[in-house]
């Protein structure tokens, strides 16, 4: 170790949170850090240049509790070549959190390792970037499920040059597949993340890659951190360089923090920091709308406590019930009302119409549009109550557009648009006083089709952030049947109230009642699946009398 040594005495209470590290002392105590003993040395002389410090390393026995899968896959890695697990992989494993991704960089071949071990894993291998040297390898275990593998050439010269190049200290830490208990974290990412601060790694990070002001957001919620003063001065500072930033990747960072914890406390940090009018700028004509009761906030702060609403009712509704989580009455009601479908909203949020992007998010996106109508739609009467006639429809379409706008897909779009135009349905059908009808249920399916139960979850968020705490009991319970309700019939009773049966045919009403094909042939069809629904018709010559019926009439 020449000048330095490892002492494992030095691993006392107060250098816990050192373990891994190299550690500077004067006189017992620590005053720098480093990954390697001469950063620790260099940072020591920099502050106390007239003492001679004593350095040392802090050891750990099993700082990193690896998962099977990568203790399997490094072994199957070639042993005479530098690979070394960086970033994201390393910051959760740290603080006991699953990991399924795994980004490698390789100081050689990172296509032919690559290559190499899904030959060996069965696993797909997919080259992303051949003139950057990447490649993905993508493997399904039957016990453990799906895992990602990313290699990379080592683009700087060595590695300690290529963590300092990334984004924050907490994802530039690295350690070697053959020694991986040995941390190689040069900008003290660990002590960092120990203190729960988010760093960047360089006055240039942002400026390099501006899609880094987003992600400090969504990483600063994640993991529960607070951004630094001097990086969020360099954050700021980089802002304006948004507008040259893809869609494509700002839709990618934008999806990932509505997805993620803490929603709506990200986008109000968004907003405190200028990213919105880069990014969302429709949102932002919402501020100091005014709105008439029982609404009891602007339209602005109504949004963002929607978003926040619906993330509590997400957490209560999740597939473990937690009965912590329920919080209040409100919320407890809605746990026992709607608690027996956990197992179908957990599936239906995991889904993803577009590869790797949930519908969670897009849920959480319709959430933040469902009164983007508002503002063109705003009118006061005589007597001083706001009104907003039709923003449904005018937000659906500018919902639409803004989808366009970050490159989703039709399908996405389709979603974003189905939810926005009707997220008031439910609360309409809570007017009534018998609850919703077949024909109300059917109609309100056939609208809506598999994006309903997203439109009836948008609407008791909508519901709770529009009364705030003067939300009464029974007001509340009425919005709970009817979301019980068109949520029984569409997990429970879909032949029966959604999707009945086809009885006959456009060419069995052609045939038997001499009709000319045309629209017409549609419209008895529509009326017939209704009094399937309503009357019970279940067979063909109930349908056909019906019909008969039904054009005479």
């Amino acid at each position: 170790m020449g000048e330095f040594e490892r002492v494992p005495d030095a691993r006392g209470a107060d250098f816990a949170p050192y373990a891994g590290r190299w550690i500077a002392c004067v006189g017992g105590r620590i005053i720098s850090q480093g990954g390697t003993p001469k950063q620790a040395l260099a940072a020591a002389k920099a502050a106390r240049y007239k003492e001679t410090p004593e350095v040392f390393y802090v050891p750990t026995e099993n700082l990193f509790n690896f998962s099977p899968i990568f203790d399997r896959i490094r072994r199957w890695l070639p042993g005479d070549v530098p690979i070394y697990l960086v970033g994201g992989a390393v910051r959760n494993v740290l603080i006991s959190r699953s990991v399924h991704d795994f980004d490698f960089v390789v100081a050689g071949d990172a296509l032919g390792v690559a290559r190499k071990l899904a030959n060996k894993i069965n696993g797909a291998y997919f080259p992303l970037d051949v003139e950057r040297a990447t490649a993905r390898v993508i493997y399904i275990d039957e016990e453990y499920g799906r895992y990602i593998f990313d290699f990379a050439a080592l683009r700087a010269e060595d590695l300690d040059a290529d963590l300092r190049d990334r984004d924050f200290t907490i994802n530039a830490m690295a350690v070697s597949v053959h020694d991986p208990q040995d941390l190689l974290d040069p900008l003290g990412g660990a002590a960092d993340l120990h203190a729960k601060s988010l760093r960047a790694c360089s006055p240039a990070a942002f400026a390099k890659d501006p899609v880094r002001i987003l992600r400090a957001v969504r990483m600063a919620a994640a993991f529960n951190l607070s951004i630094v003063p001097e990086t969020r001065g360099f954050l700021k500072d980089s802002v304006s360089a948004l507008a040259n930033v893809s869609p494509e990747r700002l839709r990618d960072e934008i999806l990932n923090i509505l997805g993620g914890p803490r929603p709506a406390t990200s986008i109000r940090a968004l907003d405190i920091l200028g990213v919105l009018e880069f990014v969302l700028p429709d949102i932002l004509t919402l501020k100091g709308l005014a709105q008439s009761t029982p609404h009891t906030q602007d339209a602005w702060n109504h949004t963002l406590d929607t978003v926040s609403q619906l993330e509590g009712l997400l957490n209560v509704l999740g597939p473990i019930h937690d009965q912590s989580a329920t919080g209040s009455l409100v919320i407890g009601l809605a746990s026992m009302r709607l608690g027996r479908y956990r197992q179908q909203f957990d599936e239906m949020l995991k889904a993803d119409l577009v590869v790797d992007r949930g519908l969670r998010s897009l849920l959480f996106l319709s959430a933040l549009y469902h009164d983007i109508g508002k503002p063109q739609s705003q009118q006061q009467e005589e007597n001083g109550r706001i009104r907003f006639i039709e923003h449904e429809r005018i937000g659906a379409n500018i919902s639409a557009h803004r989808g366009r706008a970050l490159h989703l897909s039709n399908g996405e779009i389709g979603w974003l648009k189905t939810i926005v135009l009707h997220h008031m349905r439910p609360t309409w059908l809570a007017r009534e006083s018998k609850g919703p009808s077949s024909r109300a249920i059917y109609r309100f399916f056939r609208d809506t089709q598999k994006a309903g139960i997203a439109v009836c979850l948008i609407s008791l968020a909508d519901l709770l952030a529009t009364y705030g705490t003067t939300l009464p009991q029974d007001r509340w319970q009425r919005q709970l049947d009817v979301v019980r309700a068109l949520m029984e019939a569409w997990w429970e009773r879909r032949d029966e109230k959604v999707d009945p049966p086809v009885l006959i045919s456009g060419n069995d009403i052609i045939k038997e009642f001499n009709i000319k094909p045309g629209p017409k042939i549609g419209e008895v069809l529509e009326a017939l699946r209704e009094s399937q629904v309503e009357r019970g018709i279940d067979c063909k010559e109930d349908a056909l009398e019906f019909v008969k019926e039904y054009l005479e009439n």
